[in-house]
Formats: C-alpha cells, sequence, structure tokens
C-alpha cells in the first residue's frame, strides 16, 4: 500500500504530524501557504531590537508530554531549559511583596500541605476549593465552578488560567480548565518545572524538524498555498494548489493542520471556532540582572509574565484584545515601568519591539470549544491538526503537538486497516 502523506501547513501540529510519519518511512511532503515555517511559534531577527526574538513567549512544562517527546524526536529536548526544581517567583507589582512558589519535584502535589511552600496568606481549604475543576464538564464555567475571588485566586489561579485559556477565567471553560489543572498542579512538581526555548522556538522546535524531514526525503514546499479538495467518494482523490494539481493515490492520506478559517474554506460545513482572543507580547533589549530568574509571575500590573533571555527581558500579557489598538510608544513606556518594578531596576526605555497577535487562540469558552472538531472528517483519508481541534486542552504548544500526533496515528492505523 501506498506511504504517501501530504502536510498542509507547517506549523508545529503539521511539523508534529509529518516527524512522526517520516520517522515511520512515509513520504512526506509538506506544503505551506506562506513564506515561513513554525505558524504562531516562530523566531525571526528584529531590527529595532537588533535581536532574533520570538512572536510569542511561549512556556512548556515537564509535564508537557507531547511536546517534550517531540523536542526528544528532533533531537532538541536539551534546548527546553528551566529550573532544576518546580519554582515559580512571584511580585506583586502593587504592594511590592514578593514570593515564590515551590512545587517541589514529586508525583503528588504535597506541596499545597507545606504553608512555606504555598502562595503566601492562603490556607489548605482554598486549595481544596479548586477541587470541583478536576472533573468539571466541557459546558460549565469557571465562574460558577469554583470561587474567583481571595488570595488564592489572585495569585496564583487567576494568573495560571487566564495564560493558559486566554479568556478571563470566570468566562473560560470549566473543562479546558480542568484538564489544565490536572495536567500541573495536581500532577506535583515532577510535571511542573517552566521549560523554555533559550535559544529560540525556531531553533528548539522547528528548525531541526525540519532538518529531519530533509534528511529523510520529504519536501518541504513554502509559499504553496491549497486552494481546493477534490473529492471522489469517500475520499479526496487530488489536491487543487491553483497552478497545480496533485493526485492523492489510494492509499495516500492528507493531514489538514492550517488555521480554523482556512480550514473552514476548504471544508464548507466544517464547525470550528469562530471567536478569538489577543496576545499581546513586548521585547526589551536590556541585560537582565544576573540573578534573575527565566520566568516570573506578576500581579497588581499590566504585565502578566516576565522572561528572562540572554540580552533580552520579554513579556506576555493574554486576553489582550483591549491593548491592540492602543499607541505603540505609549504602551511601550507603560511595560517598561512594570519591567523596571518587577526585574528591580532602574532604566530609560530601551530599544523594543511590540508583537500583538489579534488572532491568537481560540477562545476558551464553554460555546467555542462545542464548536473544535476531531481529528477525523467524513473522508477516509483526510485527517485534522491544530490547537483549535478537540485535543481536550487550550491552545497551547502541548495542544498542538497532540493534534499532530494524533492525526499522525490515524493515517498509521489507516494504513494498517
Amino acid at each position: 500500500m501506498s506511504k504517501v502523506v501530504h502536510i498542509i501547513g507547517a506549523g508545529i501540529s503539521g511539523l508534529s504530524a509529518a516527524v512522526r510519519l517520516a520517522n515511520n518511512d512515509y513520504e512526506v511532503h509538506v506544503h505551506e501557504a506562506t513564506q515561513q515555517t513554525g505558524g504562531r511559534c516562530r523566531s525571526y531577527f528584529d531590527a529595532a531590537t537588533n535581536l532574533t526574538i520570538d512572536n510569542g513567549n511561549h512556556l512548556l512544562l515537564s509535564g508537557n508530554r507531547h511536546a517534550v517527546a517531540y523536542a526528544r524526536s528532533i533531537g532538541t529536548e536539551g534546548g527546553l531549559v528551566g529550573p532544576k526544581r518546580a519554582q515559580f517567583p512571584f511580585v506583586d507589582l502593587s504592594t511590592g511583596q514578593r514570593w515564590q512558589l515551590d512545587l517541589g519535584d514529586s508525583r503528588l502535589p504535597l506541596w499545597v500541605f507545606d504553608e512555606a511552600r504555598r502562595v503566601p496568606d492562603t490556607s489548605l481549604s482554598e486549595y481544596l476549593a479548586l477541587m470541583p475543576l478536576v472533573w468539571a464538564g466541557s459546558g460549565r464555567l469557571v465562574g460558577t465552578t469554583i470561587p474567583c475571588e481571595g488570595t488564592l485566586y489572585q495569585r496564583l489561579v487567576q494568573p495560571l488560567l487566564l495564560a493558559a485559556l486566554n479568556v478571563d477565567p470566570p468566562e473560560g471553560s470549566a473543562g479546558l480548565a480542568g484538564a489544565v489543572v490536572r495536567e500541573t498542579l495536581l500532577a506535583g512538581g515532577q510535571a511542573c518545572r517552566p521549560l523554555v526555548a533559550r535559544e529560540g522556538l525556531s531553533a528548539v522546535l522547528v528548525e531541526p524538524a525540519l532538518k529531519l524531514l530533509r534528511n529523510k526525503g520529504a519536501s518541504v514546499r513554502l509559499g504553496h498555498e491549497l486552494r481546493g479538495l477534490n473529492m471522489s467518494g469517500s475520499r479526496v482523490d487530488a489536491l487543487n494548489f491553483g497552478d497545480e494539481v496533485i493526485a492523492v493515490a489510494p492509499g495516500d492520506a492528507i493531514v489538514m493542520a492550517v488555521p480554523p478559517r482556512s480550514a473552514a474554506s476548504l471544508l464548507p460545513g466544517l464547525k470550528t471556532p469562530s471567536k478569538f482572543r489577543a496576545i499581546v507580547n513586548a521585547h526589551f533589549r536590556f541585560d537582565p540582572p544576573r540573578d534573575m530568574p527565566p520566568i516570573m509571575g506578576v500581579v497588581g500590573g499590566l504585565v502578566e509574565w516576565l522572561f528572562s533571555f540572554p540580552q533580552r527581558l520579554s513579556i506576555t500579557i493574554s486576553n489582550a484584545d483591549r491593548l491592540v489598538d492602543t499607541p505603540r510608544e505609549e504602551l511601550a513606556q507603560a511595560l517598561w515601568r512594570d519591567v523596571c518594578k518587577a526585574a528591580g531596576v532602574a532604566a530609560a526605555l530601551p530599544p523594543w519591539q511590540i508583537v500583538r497577535e489579534r488572532r491568537a487562540t481560540f477562545e476558551a469558552t464553554p460555546e467555542q470549544n462545542a464548536l473544535r472538531p476531531g481529528a477525523s472528517t467524513v473522508w477516509k483519508n483526510l485527517f485534522l491538526a491544530g490547537d483549535w481541534t478537540d485535543t481536550g486542552l487550550p491552545a497551547t504548544i502541548e495542544g498542538s503537538v497532540r493534534s499532530g500526533d494524533r492525526a499522525a496515528d490515524l493515517v498509521l492505523a489507516m494504513r494498517r486497516a
């Protein structure tokens, strides 16, 4: 039987599917509509800061099994770096108070029983009040499942869920929030060690994948936009790229790993999320203080997470629709004031860049979560991948890789059938 697969889209979900199938001796052809690979997870040289920066600051955790396994499969697991223990320093800009959440290195959440390792001024009963999230259904709201107030919420739950869901937590899907809690806080420190692609997302998650694919004989074509699919019965039998039509043999497969809007236009009738939220990232060319942690949680200000890289401090703000039209210079000044407070430095605004992703993730509400399709389609040789498909997680790198792995597994199962 044929072992050819066409991957439509070279973001992380498409690349993870391509790598998995290439490692299973498939002839892989990757088609990317744009001139760049990596999708929303990429690096590029920025003239304003004279640095290579990421389009967004993406945090992985040691318990992100699919993402870590993907990095391992392309030989770059060592490029994901972080502290030896699952420790998260926080600062409250409104009070100046600093603390460190220490999840330790256990497989169990034993840290909640140790007052010194918990969020300051929180009690065990506050953590136990989060348990309804763990078994909440996907149709429920976070705001009607747990109390969205109090010290623990403000200092840990709200920042964690805001970053994961990219919506104000009370309006988010309790089912998706529960998946995050199960795979992080409840899984103990061993699953929560923060990992950052210190040398850049492209260097760790994209370029090595492309190198592996090419070494295995795969083709990767940029600027090659799929315009339509030719269907025959229950199969796709041709791919229309406008100036070229590629026949799809009976045993060939297609993994469509494109954004939801593109997928819906190529597959009329496909249900996809239709509402999205923005994320704002900013990068400042500034040497971090020597004792600066790689990541710091920030509450009580505009900035939410502060990342430390060589020659650079970077920040992330989720659910940021309110900021996408703020004048750039005004926003940079406001963000730099927060960075100075959080990092304990006093300096004039250095060279900077602001990256605003208006449609960064689908809106992780129950309504939008219900619109996410599965990996299988009504066509037997066509499968979907992307963080917007029904991965059981919000739109994250782990969800992207998980979707690519799932689509690849379905291709493998098709061949065995």
